[in-house]
């Protein structure tokens, strides 16, 4: 095999390096896993070095088998022990290999996944008399892991505050219950190999021996403990070869530290530098967008990406009027450009966060439109949106057993198993279902039942708010009062949100089913959930492999589309709240940005809201600062005609002063209007890529009809001053009015009192 057949200069290079430390900088679709692969088949054909001294870590399973499938027939089947997998197969592989150095494990040892750690960790809270409540095992996982991913032991730890000192106990209990199980869990494959290779430096030598070539994909993604397994291993020869790409790392969040490139370049200052910058997925439109992006954050290297596609489609820049009218459009643009001729499988729609994958599930549902929802369960399916949907439904019937088994002791509140074994049976003896039988004997303490004295405590507080929410519902509360009042009763926050990434993406669930709720208005909860049940039918909806996917744009790394849509660019979503005052994780929402950028290979659809449901409430938004950042010869739509100074100070404007431009019109900036520029030639590879396309029948208005005023409308206040109409809708026997009054901000005022003047 000719290794070096239709590689590039720079990939040429990376392949036949030397020996010694090489680093490879990757940009998006550059070909780094060919490169990478190449690399092995080069090493053992060229260099003459045997496959078993060879080791190949990658971050999934899935890539390390591309990879081999890929060396079995470069190589022709002849592996003969070359090592690829993850870093925690590898790991647990010489572990166990090495087991009787270890004190305290066998060869046999098991490794704990993620439920057997939380069952860990409440033992450990429990021998410690902590209380789970106030202490999350999630929180506690959380701190130990991230202990572990710096290789910190128990001993080492050092407790700053309550909750470090709370979490440092629990860690010594926590591994003492590991060792008497004979178990690990997944960081302490990493730490546990790091700790062995330096109590025992004859055993690391042998592994140097055995590894003379040291292979690393995705070198970005590694925290510390990755890294210095790393250079332990290449310590006695220096070969090794890493790929990477800084301005890709997006995993923060779970211990990865891309300033590892960084720390490579320092530690081996001899080190040959490759960059690969040419790109074979997006037009060089796209690959300059990603560009201008990226080079606004600090410790990377320079990468200049470029493509033979020259020029392409515009980038499509649109403001819609709130996230529906937003995700129909979307699947509006998306269904007409299936009957001209794309592939279902050709389109992606991207955002930051799981919970506003819910509006535009519901937008294909509405078209009838089957997709794929990738690295996320559909919305209606999630545990947390399950259990208060059980709840809604348990007050709206109490004859509903299901519901009830589902949320009786969820959260947690001390009604165990053969509690409730007792209570169906005692509730069947008098012909009642189980929430029946508890309100019974709520409402007549005398009643006779079966029940020791705390369990009888348990089951009347459970059966006291099921009475209450009873009552408001009788009382004409909707749905969003008694979700509100459910929320506030069971403390379901607490039960959810744990500190965590996921327990703060469960909680965002959450409020996005409350926004669901409040949008309902006043109608009735039999109403409500008779829409719910409707829209949740897409849990059994079959996912086909060619549909438009749906994915978080941390789920789309790896991947690569003819036509992307991200939708949600506003501030607080992307770059996302938690990062608007913290420099390192505004510069990772940026890579964020660029990393979904960066998987388009023809179109770009770039989308935000003028208001958004966050968090159950409805809000003005903020275009994403990010936009900011784009040329503007590189857009069509929003941005067209003018440069990105004037966007930026237009952007300020806005920000401060509310005075938005007929923001509720989808058709206020034409892409007609903006006059092309001549070094950018359109793409022929999608048919009229740079149009968004009208929903089909009446375009959706945010205000109610029969109102006097309409969004966009200039008014003028005897008071306020002149100010922007944002929405109006219609209150009964009057109207309710929320105008933007230039440096006041944001008024909502009744029609009948304000007086107000139209001004055009």
């Amino acid at each position: 095999m000719n290794v070096l057949q239709g590689l590039n200069q720079a990939q040429r290079a990376a392949v036949t390096a030397g020996r010694g430390p090489i680093l490879v900088l990757a940009g998006p679709g550059s070909g780094k896993t060919r490169v990478l692969t190449y690399r092995i088949v080069y090493l053992v054909q060229e260099m003459q070095v045997s496959p078993w001294n060879i080791m190949a870590v990658t971050f999934t399973n899935k890539a390390a088998r591309e990879m081999q499938q890929r060396l079995e027939t470069a190589l022709e089947g002849r592996l003969r022990g070359l090592t690829i997998g993850t870093f925690h197969a590898t790991c647990a592989r010489i572990l166990r290999r090495e087991a009787q150095q270890m004190v305290g494990y066998d060869a046999d040892f098991v490794i704990f996944d993620t439920d057997d750690q939380r069952q860990v960790v409440r033992q450990a809270l429990q021998e410690l008399n902590l209380d789970e409540k106030k202490f999350s095992p999630n929180k506690m996982l959380a701190g130990i892991g991230a202990a572990k991913n710096e290789l910190i032991t128990p001993e080492q730890y050092a407790a700053s505050n309550y909750i470090s000192e709370v979490t440092h106990r629990v860690y010594q209990r926590y591994q003492e219950i590991l060792l008497a199980n004979n178990a690990m869990d997944f960081d302490d494959l990493l730490m546990n190999i790091v700790l062995l290779f330096d109590q025992r430096p004859d055993v690391l030598e042998r592994y140097q021996q055995k590894y003379e070539h040291i292979l690393v994909d995705e070198f970005q993604d590694t925290n510390t403990a990755q890294y210095a397994l790393l250079k332990r291993l290449a310590a006695g020869h220096g070969n090794i070869f890493v790929v990477g790409d800084s301005d890709q790392s997006i995993y923060r969040w779970r211990g990865a530290d891309f300033r590892n490139i960084n720390r490579f370049r320092r530690d081996y200052p001899e080190a040959q530098m490759i960059l690969l910058e040419q790109n074979y997925r997006s037009t060089q439109i796209i690959l300059d967008a990603a560009k201008a992006i990226i080079r606004h954050n600090k410790d990377r290297v320079e990468k200049e990406l470029f493509t033979e596609r020259q020029g392409g489609a515009r980038i499509v820049v649109h403001e819609f009027y709130n996230e529906v009218e937003e995700a129909d459009m979307v699947v509006a643009t998306i269904e007409r450009l299936m009957l001209q001729g794309l592939d279902p499988g050709d389109f992606a729609v991207m955002y930051r966060t799981n919970s506003q994958s819910r509006v535009i599930e519901e937008a294909f549902l509405r078209a009838g439109l089957k997709y794929r929802l990738v690295g996320a369960t559909r919305f209606y399916a999630r545990r947390e949106i399950k259990d208060l949907i059980a709840y809604l439904r348990l007050v709206h019937n109490p004859a509903d057993s299901i519901s009830f088994n589902r949320i009786i002791n969820t959260p947690p509140r001390g009604i165990g198993a053969k509690t409730q074994g007792l209570l169906h049976s005692w509730a069947a003896g008098q012909g009642l279902q189980p929430a029946e039988a508890l309100l019974r004997l709520v409402s007549d303490p005398d009643t006779q039942h079966p029940f020791a004295g705390r369990a009888t405590a348990m089951l009347a507080g459970f059966g006291q708010m099921l009475r209450e929410w009873l009552g408001l519902l009788r009382n004409g509360a909707n749905a969003g009062d008694l979700l509100d009042a459910i929320l506030q009763a069971t403390d379901y926050r607490g039960y959810v949100d744990d500190g965590t990434e996921e327990g703060q993406d469960r909680w965002a669930n959450v409020m996005e089913l409350r926004g669901v709720a409040i949008e309902y208005g006043e109608v009735s909860l039999s109403e409500f959930l008779e829409n719910v049940a409707l829209i949740s039918d897409v849990d059994d909806l079959e996912e086909e492999a060619s549909a438009p996917t749906l994915l978080t744009l941390h789920a789309a790394k790896g991947l690569e589309f003819p036509a992307v849509f991200i939708t949600g660019l506003e501030d607080g979503v992307l770059p996302h709240s938690r990062s608007l005052d913290d420099g390192e994780e505004l510069a990772e929402e940026r890579r964020l940005f660029y990393v979904g950028l960066t998987r388009a290979k023809d179109q770009l659809y770039l989308s935000y809201a003028f208001r958004r449901n966050l968090y159950g409430e409805s809000a003005v938004t903020t275009p994403s600062r990010f936009l900011l950042d784009i040329p503007d010869q590189l857009l069509e739509g929003i941005g067209s005609g003018r440069s990105s100074g004037q966007r930026r100070e237009e952007t300020k404007r806005r920000a401060s002063d509310w005075n938005w431009a007929s923001p509720a019109s989808t058709t206020a900036y034409r892409p007609g209007e903006w006059r092309p520029d001549s070094s950018y030639p359109e793409s022929k590879s999608l048919p009229e890529p740079s149009r968004w396309t009208e929903p089909a029948g009446e375009p959706r208005q945010p205000a109610a009809t029969q109102t006097q005023f309409r969004t966009g409308q200039k008014v003028s206040h005897a008071k306020f001053g002149e100010g922007i109409v944002i929405e109006s809708k219609s209150t009964g026997n009057d109207e309710e009015v929320v105008v933007a009054f230039a440096g006041l901000g944001i008024k909502k005022l009744v029609a009948s009192m304000a007086r107000l003047e139209i001004r055009e």
